[in-house]
């Protein structure tokens, strides 16, 4: 734990709950692990919802794509519902993913300004009942559990960056988080050589949490090598994205990261994750704190809306203006 390059646990719990010098050690703790763009941390979300979350998704991904495929969302820019196979590309890359993904959100009433001006961002929400009776309540707990994991972890980063506690409250209150399952067949089943389950690239939001995944794969980059990240039992991985590093004028860098299959590993994998947006009217502007004479403002100011926008077309997932063609 003395690197400054290292990947550190750190635990959320004792920040809430605990005495000055432990809410102080966690600070710290965050602040050195995000120099790596990754931070273990424990939790204290329900690991039978996450199994039960587990067990639905699986049966839903072994249906036939016929029954899968009637649950994309046209126009959604897979903002929800279901995506299919080498669809989502990395932006580093000209290879597709060779995964396939369900999407969700939180919904929001249709006459909140929020979804009026930007209807792309709160689409109506596709999930699969019909397919798996129950699972749309699943998914939901599921979703609200682990948003509530990350609104809390980012009252730690904010006092890391010297902003109050709630800096970011409202601006992750009613934001467009998408939580995102992804299964990664196996790869002796890929049509083509050069695709991998997920190439390098960093994620857009703020942050994103991986509960535990059904097998390995996940590797960081750190210190221009990368590395197994594997969070120790009952514990999720955090990582930081391109709007934090904005927010921070690249105080807290972007955590770079692919999905890999191990040399010889045939078997498939599930994961499932959550990308944590700010509200899309959000300006991403350095805060003063973190621009000194020694770190000049490095970025100039974007709304959330136009910096998401931006990664989706990069990414692949505007159906009628694909970067690169399935």
């Amino acid at each position: 734990m003395t690197s400054t390059h290292e990947i550190l646990d750190v635990d959320l719990l004792a920040f809430e709950q605990g005495s000055w010098d432990q809410r102080r050690a966690v600070v710290d703790g965050v602040r050195r692990s995000l120099t790596t763009g990754f931070v273990y941390t424990r939790h204290d979300l329900s690991s039978d919802l996450l199994d039960t979350a587990y067990g639905m998704l699986a049966e839903f991904f072994s249906s036939d794509v016929e029954t899968k495929q009637q649950f994309t969302a046209p126009g959604s820019h897979g903002q929800t519902g279901y995506t299919g196979l080498l669809v989502e590309t990395a932006a580093s890359s000209d290879q597709a993913d060779w995964k396939e993904m369900l999407n969700w959100s939180s919904p929001i009433p249709s006459g909140h300004p929020l979804r009026r001006r930007y209807a792309t961002a709160y689409p109506e929400q596709v999930l699969p009942e019909a397919a798996v009776p129950g699972i749309t309540d699943v998914l939901m707990r599921f979703h609200h559990a682990v948003f509530d994991v990350q609104r809390r972890f980012l009252r730690i980063i904010a006092e890391g960056i010297g902003c109050h506690e709630t800096f970011f409250d409202d601006m992750v209150a009613d934001g467009p988080t998408l939580t995102r399952a992804i299964r990664y067949p196996s790869m002796h089943e890929v049509p083509a050589d050069g695709h991998v389950w997920a190439a390098q690239h960093g994620d857009i939001n703020l942050i994103t949490a991986l509960p535990r995944a059904t097998a390995p794969g996940l590797q960081v980059k750190v210190d221009d090598q990368w590395v197994d990240a594997v969070a120790p039992d009952d514990q999720v991985i955090i990582n930081t994205g391109i709007m934090l590093e904005r927010l921070t004028n690249g105080v807290i860098p972007i955590g770079w990261h692919r999905v890999v299959a191990a040399p010889g590993y045939e078997g498939e994998r599930y994961s499932v994750v959550q990308f944590c947006h700010p509200r899309p009217w959000t300006i991403l502007a350095p805060v003063s704190s973190c621009c000194t004479p020694d770190n000049p403002q490095r970025f100039a100011a974007v709304s959330a809306a136009d910096a998401l926008d931006e990664v989706i077309y990069q990414i692949n997932l505007v159906e009628q203006a694909r970067r690169l063609d399935s």
